[in-house]
């Protein structure tokens, strides 16, 4: 509209502001899996210290049906609630 009332020069900077944040917004942040202690994880999927498997994954799917990013969560939320099931599926193994 800018452009067409004879402001070229505000035209131009809207523009190039536009494509600024359109390409920003594209790029995408490295999601760090950062290793989670056995508290975090029993306190991020809400399950007792002596949880069995099956225990373990009701809980996980409870929680990734919240955190999924098609679901309204984030990908950081979901690789931290898979990290945890992890973690924990892990300590359920090797014990």
């Amino acid at each position: 509209l800018a452009a067409f009332r004879g402001a070229w020069l505000a035209a131009a900077a809207l523009a190039g502001a536009g494509l600024y944040l359109a390409w920003s917004s594209r790029i995408r942040s490295a999601v760090r899996s950062e290793p989670i202690s056995e508290a975090d994880a029993r306190a991020v999927l809400g399950v007792p210290a002596g949880a069995d498997e099956a225990e373990i994954r009701a809980a996980w799917k409870r929680a990734m049906a919240r955190a999924h990013p098609d679901q309204g969560g984030t990908e950081g939320l979901a690789t931290r609630v898979n990290a945890a099931r992890d973690r924990l599926l892990k300590r359920r193994g090797s014990s």
